[in-house]
């Protein structure tokens, strides 16, 4: 985790935390009026997992793809239910346009939202770079706006977004695969999701992805491997398996294949980064 100290001006939009975690086996629980009477935003995104969260009296369950946005004080509670574990990285703001932004998306969507691809890989990018190297307030001011316009685009920028003119069927696998990256995901079964024939469906999906679906399958596999390794003190094995490699030494080998290094020796690489406790 990352903490920004206080500036002698007022920023309108500030990053005040980012960070990875894994949740399991253990009392995780917050409460929207117990945090103190400082506004405040939080934005989390669920890599992996389930979480919970009663909104407006609502209940709503989080799981991978979902990204939360809550703004405080509000009377909401979210928490992690009994022998379940949460994967996630979170982003923490503060100033007025990050609050503005944070309530129009909440009263336009929801507090959950799933988001495309683009906006969710930019988000991560700001956790990354917030919790990589020690900047200057206003440096993590803009990644903070940065942030937030990639939330902002990704609810209201329409066909600005890459991906928001796919097809349906093609939007309904790129949501199966990221539920599902530790499961079988042959081509078969994503055009069975996709509800097309396994031929239409592999065209179809090519053509509009850029990639082939196991092409697509094995990136995200790798994204997810990433977040895992910098993210937890999962064991190689456990992180293959959350993946979708049913093998421990095959995920090592591929992931050194597609990224340069071991997953070992990726996850030293980033040892610098400070996690939430």
């Amino acid at each position: 985790m990352v903490t920004r100290p206080k500036g002698p001006l007022e920023l309108h939009c500030m990053a005040t935390g980012a960070g990875y975690e894994r949740r399991a086996n253990e009392t995780y629980s917050w409460e929207g009026l117990k945090r103190g009477a400082a506004p405040f935003v939080v934005l989390q995104h669920t890599i992996a997992g389930r979480g919970e969260l009663d909104f407006a009296g609502v209940h709503h369950a989080l799981t991978p793809g979902d990204t939360m946005l809550l703004t405080f004080p509000h009377p909401h509670r979210y928490w992690l239910a009994q022998q379940q574990s949460w994967q996630y990285f979170w982003l923490g703001f503060n100033g007025r346009e990050a609050l503005r932004i944070a309530r129009a998306v909440i009263d336009t969507k929801g507090p959950v939202l799933r988001l495309p691809e683009v906006a969710i890989d930019r988000l991560a990018e700001a956790c990354l770079a917030l919790v990589s190297r020690d900047m200057p307030l206003g440096e993590a001011s803009a990644e903070a706006y940065a942030a937030m316009m990639a939330l902002h685009d990704g609810v209201f920028g329409g066909a600005s977004i890459a991906g928001a003119e796919r097809p349906a069927p093609v939007l309904r696998a790129q949501t199966f695969i990221e539920q599902n990256l530790d499961a079988n995901l042959g081509v078969e079964r994503l055009a069975r999701a996709a509800q097309l024939s396994r031929a239409h469906f592999a065209r179809l999906f090519a053509s509009s992805v850029g990639m082939a679906p196991s092409a697509y399958v094995f990136e995200k596999r790798m994204q997810r491997a990433e977040r895992l390794l910098l993210a937890t003190d999962a064991t190689i094995a456990e992180v293959a398996a959350n993946c979708g490699f049913a093998d421990g030494n095959y995920f090592a080998k591929a992931f050194r294949r597609a990224r340069g290094v071991s997953p070992s020796e990726f996850r030293t690489s980033g040892s610098g980064l400070l996690r939430a406790g």
